[in-house]
């Protein structure tokens, strides 16, 4: 048995069906790795930064998570 598998390009871009999960933002503590809740907005994930800060002036480094939905399409 043999098959034939034709080269195609692909693309990736955001997902902006209307179905779709909607972007959120988190940030992660980089000396704990204690994380805030995913939000719509980007200021809950900003204002549990600070809060984290002020509980432990140590912990001053933060990842930024942004979670976005993306699809693959065939190039025509």
């Amino acid at each position: 048995m043999s098959r034939v598998f034709a080269l195609a390009q692909w693309t990736i871009t955001p997902d902006r069906e209307p179905d779709t999960e909607p972007v959120t933002y988190a940030m992660q503590c980089k000396e704990c790795e204690e994380k805030s809740d995913g939000s719509g907005d980007w200021e809950a994930p900003q204002s549990w930064a600070l809060t984290h800060s002020g509980r432990n002036p140590t912990h001053t480094g933060y990842h930024e998570i942004i979670t976005r939905s993306y699809r693959t399409r065939m190039k025509p």
